[in-house]
């Protein structure tokens, strides 16, 4: 009897999968690779960000490794210098966002709505920018908004004296839209693809006017897509470099730019992360801010 049952348990545990080889597992072995990547590449070099923002500087020394301070974050939370550098930041992001909301979801309406081949042709009109580099595109609207560039030359044919443009939150904000725009359509794009014409034509055939169509039943539908284009472009507006770096010049400074200048000119690295884990927090606060009120009309649309 004891044979049998030591016989039955011995069965039992080998019939049992291994807690590391079950199918539970299974999704964890799968996903091993990208978050062993992700963790790399991410998690550890924040961590460290997050560890060099602690550390004294000495401007003589430079930085003070095992000696850690919170003087960097009282600089970027007391200077009333880098809350107006944040506060330029995300409103030119802000500003971005709802300009590339307002262009960019009605053309990607119309693109939903036309037929081949010119769905096609403008669709790549559309993505073309993505395929030249964003210094290229930033030198190209220096030379367009400049003194002497072709907006002013437009200006003068209408009797507009010069405008200064270049080196100014204008030219920045013209840049960064014209940057970010297709990050905005094609979120839309993805979701008006999945809306049924035949609801429209429904709405249409109950005598609803082609506003009301479109503001109670394509816009709510929609909705996701402006939240993730919005997201989408206030991070990478917020968080830009290269567009603030060469149409703002040395005097329109916005957080990413300070970044560099802590980091290659004054040499201070624990300020330059402080500022720049600064801006990552501020950023998450507010973009998931915006997504829980924007899912939360989406839903009360929605019922």
């Amino acid at each position: 009897m004891t044979s049998a049952t030591t016989t039955t348990a011995a069965a039992e545990a080998a019939a049992t999968p291994h807690p590391l080889l079950g199918k539970k597992a299974l999704p964890w072995w799968l996903s091993g690779p990208a978050l062993l990547l992700f963790t790399v590449l991410l998690l550890v070099p924040l961590g460290l960000t997050a560890v060099l923002s602690f550390n004294a500087f000495d401007p003589a020394t430079g930085v003070k490794a095992g000696e850690f301070t919170l003087e960097h974050y009282g600089h970027v939370f007391a200077d009333s210098y880098y809350h107006a550098i944040f506060w330029r930041t995300f409103w030119i992001a802000g500003l971005v966002t709802l300009i590339c909301v307002l262009i960019g979801a009605p053309e990607a309406y119309i693109l939903s709505r036309m037929g081949n081949p010119w769905r096609s042709i403008l669709l790549l009109v559309v993505l073309a920018p993505l395929l030249v580099s964003v210094v290229v595109r930033a030198f190209g609207w220096s030379m367009l908004l400049g003194p002497e560039g072709l907006v002013n030359a437009a200006f003068g044919l209408v009797g507009i004296g010069p405008v200064k443009m270049l080196y100014t939150e204008i030219a920045v904000v013209i840049a960064l839209v014209h940057v970010m725009l297709p990050f905005m359509v094609i979120p839309v794009w993805t979701s008006l693809q999945k809306l049924d014409p035949g609801v429209e034509n429904a709405a249409l055939s109950l005598q609803a006017t082609p506003f009301t169509t479109l503001r109670r039943i394509v816009l709510p539908q929609v909705l996701p897509g402006i939240l993730s284009g919005s997201l989408i472009v206030f991070g990478l507006a917020a968080s830009s470099f290269a567009i603030p770096g060469l149409l703002g010049g040395r005097r329109l400074k916005m957080v990413a730019t300070v970044v560099y200048d802590e980091y290659l000119h004054e040499l201070n690295w624990p300020l330059g992360a402080a500022i720049a884990l600064t801006l990552l927090v501020a950023n998450l606060v507010v973009m998931l801010s915006y997504n829980r009120l924007v899912e939360g009309r989406y839903k009360k649309s929605l019922g």
